[in-house]
């Protein structure tokens, strides 16, 4: 019989680890691991990078915007 198991990078040290049912803590490598990231999670250390914009930005934009409107009518 083949063996089929994969093995993976733990997301969080980099550790190789074998993910199958006999890993409970897959895809992390140990409890540890697992550990340290949902505390990742609760203290928001993750995040989507996004772009901010400025509120002067978006009005200077908005009304920009509205007086395009009026000189096409």
């Amino acid at each position: 019989m083949k063996d089929t198991t994969r093995i993976i990078r733990c997301p969080q040290c980099g550790r190789t680890t074998r993910y199958d049912q006999n890993n409970p803590d897959r895809p992390f490598c140990s409890t540890r691991c697992k550990t340290q990231d949902i505390a990742h999670w609760a203290e928001e250390s993750y995040r989507i990078p996004s772009q901010e914009q400025n509120p002067d930005e978006e009005e200077t934009r908005a009304i920009r915007d509205g007086q395009a409107e009026r000189d096409e009518e």
